[in-house]
C-alpha cells in the first residue's frame, strides 16, 4: 500500500481507507516480479557470468548456538540438478542429503536413510537446480510481487513463486540493492510440513559472482547458522560424488 496515502488519510476511518485502497492502485505501484528476479541476476553478476558456472564446491560451518552444537558443512553442485551435502556435527555425527537428478534422498546418524518422494522430492528437485537464478521462468508457472515488507529494518519487495508442483517460494528482496535476504517456505520431511525461514547475508565475490556467505535460518522454532568460508567454482568434482548410498540404494530396490 502507498504510504503517503496513510499519511494522508490518518483520520479517515478504516472502511473510507479501505474502500480508496484498491489492489489494482497497489499492484501498480509494484514492479513486476520478473523485473524483480532479473535485477538480482544482473546485481550478482548477469547472465553470462552464471552461464560460465557449471560446478561448485562450498565449505564452511553449521552451527546450532542454543544448543551449543557445531560442525561443519561441505557442499557439491553440478548442472543440470546433481548435489550432494553433508554436515558433520561434533558428538552427533553425519548428516548428508542429495540429488543424482531422478533420487532425492537424505540420511542422518539420527534418523538413518530416507528416500523422499511427493511434495518432499519435489522441493529437493527444485532446491537441486543448479544456476536456478537463471531459470526460474521454467521452475515456476508463476512470479508474482506480493507487496512490500520489512526484513530487518529494510524495504524488501515480496515475491511468491508457485511451482507446477509442490508449495509456493516467497523471496524478499531488498529494494535499493537488488539483493535476496530472504526466502519462506513450507519445507517438507518425513516430520510433516513444517514453516521455514532463511536469512542470506554477507554478499562477497567468488570470481564475477557476488555470493551470500551467510545464512541464518528458523525452522519450527529452532534456529541454526551455515557460514561459507570457502568456495571453488568449476572444481573438478569426482564422478561417483553423486551416486547413491549403499543404504539408499536399498530402499530404492526396495520400492
Amino acid at each position: 500500500m502507498n504510504r503517503s496515502l496513510l499519511r494522508a488519510n490518518v483520520v479517515i476511518g478504516a472502511a473510507l481507507l479501505a474502500a480508496i485502497a484498491s489492489p489494482r492502485l497497489v499492484a501498480a505501484d509494484l514492479p513486476k516480479a520478473e523485473t524483480i528476479l532479473d535485477k538480482y541476476v544482473e546485481v550478482t553478476g548477469g547472465k553470462a557470468a552464471y552461464q560460465k558456472l557449471h560446478s561448485q564446491m562450498e565449505s564452511g560451518i553449521f552451527e546450532v548456538s542454543a544448543a551449543g552444537i557445531k560442525g561443519a558443512v561441505t557442499s557439491y553442485r553440478a548442472e543440470p540438478n546433481l548435489t550432494y551435502t553433508e554436515i558433520v556435527l561434533e558428538g552427533i555425527g553425519k548428516i548428508a542429503d542429495g540429488f543424482d537428478g531422478k533420487v532425492a534422498w537424505s540420511n542422518s546418524a539420527m534418523q538413518g536413510p530416507h528416500v523422499k518422494d511427493g511434495a518432499e522430492r519435489a522441493q529437493a528437485m527444485q532446491t537441486a537446480r543448479f544456476n536456478a537464478e537463471l531459470h526460474w521462468r521454467e521452475d515456476y508457472k508463476t512470479a508474482e510481487t506480493a507487496g512490500i515488507e520489512a526484513v530487518d529494518g529494510k524495504d524488501c519487495y515480496k515475491v511468491v513463486l508457485t511451482p507446477a508442483e509442490g508449495s509456493p517460494v516467497t523471496h524478499y528482496y531488498d529494494k535499493d540493492s537488488g539483493l535476496l535476504v530472504k526466502m519462506s517456505l513450507i519445507s517438507h520431511s518425513p516430520m510433516g510440513e513444517v514453516p521455514a525461514d532463511s536469512f542470506v547475508s554477507d554478499y562477497r565475490k567468488e570470481g564475477d559472482i557476488l555470493m551470500a556467505h551467510k545464512v541464518r535460518q528458523s525452522i519450527a522454532g529452532q534456529e541454526f547458522t551455515i557460514t561459507i568460508d570457502n568456495v571453488k567454482s568449476n572444481v573438478e568434482i569426482p564422478k561417483n560424488r553423486f551416486d547413491l548410498p549403499d543404504e539408499i540404494k536399498a530402499l530404492v530396490n526396495k520400492k
